[in-house]
């Protein structure tokens, strides 16, 4: 099939003002009917009607505290040097909390300020809350004495105290919380008419997925990107049903979407909306309804496609996992809450300023991921992975920064607006270290997160220099480094002293750990030593400039008298060593442009 290329791609807004405008001319966008349900099971749904008590609450004078209950007009006068004496069953009652007030009673007198006359030795101030505790006590008791007046309506819930009858509790296009469900049940509500959920059909596409727990190989990729939009479209109210893959065969697909308009009020097809050969999505659309827009200058999320199949909305998502999130965030959505009668609300912004330059493209309005850290008072932005198929950038992030499309980029220190993801209490909580990568960074902090899950350690890999340079630029909490001076033997301390002159600082010696050459698993190609990178049929994996492997590497080299330029690979570069190991255990085998595999295959190592 043709590639489908898009040439007129809209903006973000202009894409949504166009898809908002058809769904109002289809009416698709008015709140669904709604659906009698239970009151105990409503949590979370949205009210369909307005929701009006049918009974007060409470619906009698009750006691609001354990003692006794008496007319207030019978303590008036009283006063510590004229005390009035009440009788029990004539003056008073002993009444516990919740208690219906008996008729021409008014008023209750708490248990801890009661003067039995039979218990009374002359001290008014005596605390007698512990002298009677039961039934058989209170039996005894058949006079008090009061030393106060007390005022009608003292220590007694009138009757509507809380909810009168008639009165409107919950309005309509209310998301039920779980007090809300104690105040209708308070005023006698059992069951209302709730937003129906609306139905959203998921269907994944594409020849190389698999599904989750099915046997991967090359080329086959796990079908994931289903389940997270079926987790938003929950946590947004709507009912999601994921259908089995598609395949790209663009019939199975047409069979699809006609099948799963009719039973849906919105279908969302993910992948087959870029511009490959097998990305026909669009063309499928286009063939049974109405495409409004394919293509959006959003990055990620670009490939987008909004239609109308048969007066169902419809949504194409991108394929990557990243770009399938921001697209669904920005169209799905609105789309959701329109149908619950909802408004989506605006994420909570601060300002923060950024620890690295960024560069972005003009023409794309750019979602930025990025880390938060309190650095001296000020929240510093830690820009993420920013590809599309790099889920762990989504995971990983507190906010976003959206850069505008005719913006080029945002500089090292520039204030910006970021859309928090996260709480901000526990972002400041956030320490940043930068430099180094080693493993035991990760088991540091799964430690910290179990013994103080306030906090979260925040690893960013840039070498032992950009970790240095970072303290000094006051960028982050923590550096780490192993550096070699070649010229006194030394680690560290002399790239301190240079770097970070007259700067107060603290140097904890975190671990020790030795440093060798990465092979193949049976070291195949027998690697020795530092000689045999310059070997013809060995490619070598290089770390970036200045961590502190590199820095080893050269200082080894220089030592031997190897020129770098001879180790195939000095060249390409990875920021952490689980990016070497990867590359080296999978990466043994180079293809030639043929296609064919070359008689002396590459072997990966590196340092």
């Amino acid at each position: 099939m043709k590639r489908n290329i898009y040439l007129s791609k809209l903006t973000l807004k202009e894409a949504q003002e166009k898809f908002y405008k058809t769904l109002l001319k289809y009416k698709l966008a008015q709140p669904l009917k709604g659906e009698l349900v239970f009151t105990e099971d409503s949590l979370g749904r949205i009210s369909a009607e307005p929701i009006f008590a049918r009974i007060s609450s409470p619906y009698y004078q009750a006691a609001a505290m354990d003692g006794v209950v008496v007319r207030a007009r019978d303590t008036y006068g009283a006063s510590e040097s004229s005390p009035i004496t009440l009788k029990i069953n004539q003056d008073f009652h002993f009444i516990n909390t919740g208690n219906p007030i008996p008729f021409g009673f008014d008023a209750v007198i708490k248990i801890e300020d009661i003067n039995p006359l039979s218990e009374f030795k002359g001290d008014k101030n005596k605390d007698i809350s512990n002298d009677f505790t039961d039934d058989s006590k209170e039996e005894n008791i058949k006079e008090i004495k009061i030393f106060s007046a007390v005022s009608p309506g003292q220590h007694v819930r009138n009757i509507g105290e809380d909810v009168v009858a008639n009165q409107l509790i919950i309005p309509i296009n209310h998301r039920i919380r779980p007090l809300d469900i104690g105040a209708l049940l308070a005023g006698g509500v059992n069951q209302f008419f709730v937003r129906r959920k609306p139905k959203i059909a998921v269907i994944p596409t594409g020849d190389e997925l698999i599904s989750p727990g099915e046997e991967i190989s090359p080329g086959k990729i796990i079908e994931y990107n289903s389940k997270i939009i079926k987790g938003l479209i929950y946590e947004w109210g709507g009912e999601a049903r994921v259908y089995e893959i598609v395949k790209d065969i663009p019939q199975d697909l047409k069979k699809v979407l006609q099948k799963a308009k009719q039973q849906n009020d919105i279908v969302v097809v993910i992948a087959g909306s870029s511009a490959g050969s097998k990305d026909f999505t669009s063309e499928i659309v286009k063939s049974i309804g109405e495409v409004l827009v394919h293509g959006v200058a959003i990055m990620p999320g670009k490939p987008t496609i909004l239609g109308i199949i048969d007066n169902t909305p419809f949504i194409g998502l991108p394929g990557y996992p990243v770009s399938a999130i921001i697209s669904a965030e920005q169209f799905l959505k609105p789309l959701v809450f329109y149908k619950l009668g909802l408004t989506v609300k605006k994420r909570e912004e601060i300002k923060v300023h950024m620890a690295h330059k960024v560069v972005s493209r003009l023409g794309d309005e750019e979602f930025l991921r990025v880390k938060l850290g309190n650095i001296d008072g000020k929240i510093m932005a830690y820009p993420l992975s920013r590809g599309a198929g790099v889920l762990t950038s989504l995971v990983e992030a507190d906010a976003l920064i959206r850069i505008p499309l005719l913006k080029e980029g945002v500089d090292f220190g520039e204030e910006v607006e970021a859309e928090l993801l996260e709480d901000l209490n526990r972002i400041k909580n956030n320490i940043i270290v930068t430099g180094s990568h080693d493993l035991v960074l990760d088991i540091l902090r799964n430690e910290l997160q179990g013994e103080f899950s306030d906090f979260n350690l925040v690893s960013f890999n840039v070498g032992s220099m950009g970790g240095l340079l970072a303290l000094k630029q006051k960028r982050t909490h923590l550096a780490t480094a192993h550096l070699l001076d070649s010229e006194s033997g030394e680690y560290n301390f002399p790239y301190i002293k240079k770097m970070l002159p007259q700067r107060e600082l603290k140097v904890v010696n975190l671990t020790y750990r030795e440093q060798g050459i990465m092979v193949k698993r049976g070291n195949p190609k027998n690697i020795k030593g530092i000689d045999d990178l310059v070997k013809k049929d060995i490619k070598f994996i290089n770390r970036q400039k200045g961590s502190g492997t590199r820095v080893l590497l050269d200082y080894l080299l220089k030592k031997k008298g190897i020129n770098p330029l001879d180790i195939q690979g000095y060249s390409k570069e990875e920021y952490t060593h689980l990016m070497v190991a990867s590359a080296v255990a999978e990466g043994s085998v180079e293809r030639g442009n043929s296609g064919e595999t070359p008689e002396t295959p590459f072997s990966y190592v590196s340092l």
